[in-house]
């Protein structure tokens, strides 16, 4: 595997690396852009390969990324990303090349758009959906600061599946704004005839000629009785027949395409065109995820995030943990408890790898939803089902879940309905950064009533746990980490825990360690060093309030132990029932300050907050200095 910069083949990106910003783009002549398109993919698929990172759905983007930096004038033009997978081309074009060795990295380059990376970088996006909402903002703020500078919207069509996208389309096309909104829609083919047609028609289109003479025929036409509205039918049934746009042009849209996103020679004068338009536009490109390397073309879903690989032959050039994952235990889980109860259904917005349902999708198909980047949809839904009679379990990231809070409270909580809601990645998730930590979810969902909360240890407790949670007449979330804590394999039974009980696995003197999850295993190390009594809590929520009392009673300091921002979290809870008793032990928390988790590996991160053994060790003996004279 080749470095993504080799000091002896410069003249192999010879182009590419004379662009050291757009402007540097922008002096080429338009013959130059296919040469610089072939060394862009060359450099992302190296440099991926070596990093790991995100890779087909930038592959895809790579003629669409210049053909934008070309024609508009970024970044005073402000380019908004939707999401952030696109975006690895445009910040090699945008003064990032030599960065790209460190990308999502401790105290690298971030793997999505970040506005405190680079001015180009106009609107971080971790989740999707969001790049219209924020692209119509700038644009009527550049309209009330009396600005000339274009909003751009690049949403993939995954995104566009999220109902914020809707409800800023319809905002939008109801506006004057001057928006431009991009489908790179990569989920589809697009044949040669068809292809060529549709370019020549955009192009046709989104030229003024055709423009002057649309408005102008509404005006010369609007006094003659019906004519106007014969003349908008015949306009939109010839578009029809080869554009699929009525739903955009219903919307408020002027639209255009769809267009060849790998043919630069299509996009150039459409995007030249569209630059000077007024009012919300839309044009639909058609991209190819993977383009130009056939593994990522063949099964662009494989090669969506990928750690280092070897060009050549695809393959993983890291080695494959033994351990079973807690996604895997889920997995498994679920497809074993469907077998046994016919009521479970199992829903996902849009996760079903990264959730670790693919063989339930495959053994029970008809119990099997995937809604999209839809959270808000596929808390009710569950609702909806628990409502009548279904036993729904939600396989959701802890940072997604966020987007459903409202549907969490109003529409289960609130109803009591027996929804499961698995919640992956809690905690730190390494590389993805703060937009994808699992930080929040004890705090959020602590304060809801009817709510049940586990924190499981290990897989065995988590299957364990899974199960006590569907069994449960109620909300429930089980939260569980990326990756394994012991790589344990669970057996096959579908046994429960004991609903709100602590386990004591240490008895010790003077301190307490509490621990909330996977935690537990490097608090035993402390707990060993400082003879302390250690507890794994399991439950959040009901709290354990008779072995919180025992610990009380004969220890001198309670420390709590969580992967969850301190405020609000597992030790906030500890804290409110020894302050409601009016026991008076000294408490220390330990978890996520109150700052976002930046990237690196999940180790890094730990050690960085003192959650590994080191620091857990200092932090007590720190406290019992400055507060307590043991």
């Amino acid at each position: 595997m080749s470095s993504p910069n080799p000091p002896n083949q410069s003249s192999h990106w010879a182009l590419l690396e004379s662009i050291n910003c757009p402007g540097d783009l922008r002096k080429l002549a338009q013959s130059q852009l296919p040469l610089l398109a072939q060394q862009l993919r060359s450099f992302l698929l190296e440099s991926v390969a070596n990093t790991g990172g995100h890779l087909s759905a930038g592959l895809g983007t790579i003629e669409l990324t210049i053909a934008l930096h070309y024609i508009f004038n970024t970044p005073e033009d402000r380019l908004v990303w939707d999401v952030g997978h696109q975006t690895y081309p445009h910040k090699i074009l945008t003064g990032r090349r030599e960065q790209m060795k460190t990308l999502r990295q401790k105290n690298g380059l971030a793997g999505f758009p970040k506005r405190d990376e680079s001015e180009y970088d106009a609107f971080g996006t971790g989740h999707s959906s969001t790049s219209i909402s924020a692209a119509l903002g700038m644009s009527i703020a550049a309209r009330q600061t009396g600005s000339n500078r274009k909003a751009v919207a690049i949403i993939g069509d995954g995104a566009l599946s999220g109902g914020m996208a809707f409800e800023a389309l319809n905002h939008a096309g109801d506006s004057d704004a001057d928006l431009l909104v991009i489908l790179n829609d990569n989920d589809m083919s697009i044949s040669a005839n068809v292809g060529g047609l549709s370019n020549h028609l955009t192009r046709v289109l989104s030229g003024s000629f055709y423009s002057t003479m649309r408005e102008g025929s509404k005006k010369v036409l609007e006094n003659i009785p019906g004519f106007l509205e014969i003349a908008r039918r015949t306009e939109e049934h010839i578009k029809g027949m080869v554009v699929p746009g009525t739903l955009f042009e219903e919307l408020g849209f002027h639209y255009f395409g769809p267009v060849d996103g790998h043919d630069l020679s299509a996009l150039i004068p459409v995007l030249k065109n569209l630059s000077t338009h007024k009012g919300p536009c839309f044009l639909h490109v058609v991209t190819r995820k993977g383009k130009g390397y056939f593994p990522a073309e063949d099964d662009p879903g494989k090669y969506h995030g990928v750690s280092s690989f070897d060009t050549a032959t695809g393959e993983s050039s890291n080695k494959t943990s033994a351990d079973i994952t807690y996604t895997q235990v889920f997995g498994d889980w679920l497809c074993d408890m469907a077998a046994e109860d016919e009521r479970l259904v199992g829903i996902t917005p849009a996760m079903r790898e990264g959730s670790g349902l693919v063989e339930f999708s495959e053994k029970f198909p008809t119990r099997y939803f995937d809604v999209g980047i839809a959270e808000q949809h596929a808390v009710t839904l569950a609702a909806g089902m628990a409502c009548d009679g279904l036993k729904p379990v939600v396989a959701i990231y802890s940072t997604f879940l966020q987007r459903g809070y409202d549907q969490l409270i109003h529409d289960v909580a609130l109803q009591n309905l027996p929804v499961l809601f698995a919640i992956d990645r809690a905690g730190v998730v390494g590389a993805d950064g703060p937009t994808h930590t699992g930080a929040y979810d004890i705090s959020f969902l602590r304060c809801i009533p009817n709510m049940v909360i586990m924190t499981p240890s290990d897989e065995i407790e988590a299957r364990a746990m899974l199960t006590t949670g569907f069994l449960h007449d109620g909300p429930t979330a089980v939260r569980y980490p990326r990756g394994s804590s012991t790589g344990r394999i669970p057996a096959k039974t579908l046994s429960a825990v004991d609903f709100g009980k602590a386990q004591i696995c240490r008895e010790g003197e003077k301190i307490a360690l509490l621990a909330f999850g996977p935690l537990l295993h490097t608090a035993r190390i402390v707990a060993d060093e400082l003879n302390a009594t250690l507890i794994n809590m399991r439950f959040v929520k009901p709290l354990d309030e008779k072995t919180i009392d025992q610990i009380a009673q004969n220890h001198q300091l309670i420390v709590t132990l969580e992967e969850n921002a301190i405020a609000g979290g597992a030790g906030s809870a500890v804290s409110e029932y020894l302050a409601a008793q009016s026991i008076n032990t000294q408490i220390l928390h330990l978890g996520f300050p109150d700052e976002y988790i930046k990237q690196g590996n999940q180790q890094e991160m730990l050690s960085d907050w003192n959650l590994d053994a080191k620091g857990i060790k200092k932090s007590i003996l720190t406290h019992i200095n400055q507060q307590l004279p043991i």
